[in-house]
């Protein structure tokens, strides 16, 4: 199936109870301020992933994007996205171009790559979380951060992995979840979200499909929507 034909096709798009209608993505996102959206990230944020019949085939950035510019049609939007990046390189290659874009808000995905190798240097990470989202919020940007879903439930992971893929991937969320509450951004919790023990995966395991991508949109959004309803209030 080609992206055009996938992107046509949104019948099971369109019945999943995980995602949000139109009509609520709208009513969500009423009165969003931001004019200028940034990802920044690796292969999740690039938009890796694999076409899934009755699903547009669009990655959960460019949902959000799309999402945003239905509110503010003048929105702009930069991926800045490369695939198999460290943390560090993603800060050292993506930050500044980022911040010279001057985004208002920003979505922040770093430190897979680096849960995947031999050791998983958690603080590390964290520093290298700690200076982006420093970085964008001291110049008054609105940043978004997500944990990972768990895929090793999945037959994709070898049993023998299991166990420390699933340590490493709580301690991800949670030293992310922690960076970005210390320095007032917005966090998506995924891992706790029933879709990921569903068919969301990509066939190389690491990945999602574009369901998958469809869900993590939806509560981009939603996290979204709770932060301009707090606003409101």
């Amino acid at each position: 199936m080609t992206s055009t034909e996938s992107s046509s096709d949104r019948t099971q798009e369109l019945q999943d109870p995980h995602l949000l209608t139109a009509e609520e993505i709208t009513a969500q996102l009423q009165g969003a301020p931001w004019t200028r959206y940034a990802a920044i990230g690796d292969s999740i944020v690039a938009g890796h992933r694999e076409p899934v019949e009755g699903y547009a085939d669009l990655s959960w950035a460019d949902r959000v994007a799309t999402a945003l510019q239905q509110i503010n049609p003048q929105l702009e939007y930069r991926n800045f996205g490369v695939r198999d990046l460290s943390a560090a390189k993603i800060r050292a290659t993506q930050l500044d171009p980022a911040l010279d874009f001057k985004p208002d808000i920003a979505i922040v995905v770093a430190g897979g790559n680096d849960l995947l190798g031999k050791h998983f240097d958690t603080a590390a990470v964290e520093t290298e979380q700690a200076r982006m989202v420093s970085a964008l919020r001291s110049r008054g940007c609105t940043v978004v951060t997500m944990g990972l879903f768990d895929n090793t439930w999945t037959p994709y992971v070898a049993d023998k992995y299991k166990a420390v893929m699933k340590h490493r991937l709580q301690q991800f969320s949670d030293l992310t979840q922690a960076v970005t509450q210390r320095m007032g951004g917005l966090h998506v919790d995924l891992p706790s979200h029933p879709a990921g023990k569903e068919p969301i995966f990509a066939s190389d395991g690491l990945h999602l499909n574009a369901r998958g991508h469809a869900v993590v949109a939806t509560e981009v959004i939603r996290t979204l929507g709770e932060h301009l309803a707090a606003k409101r209030a």
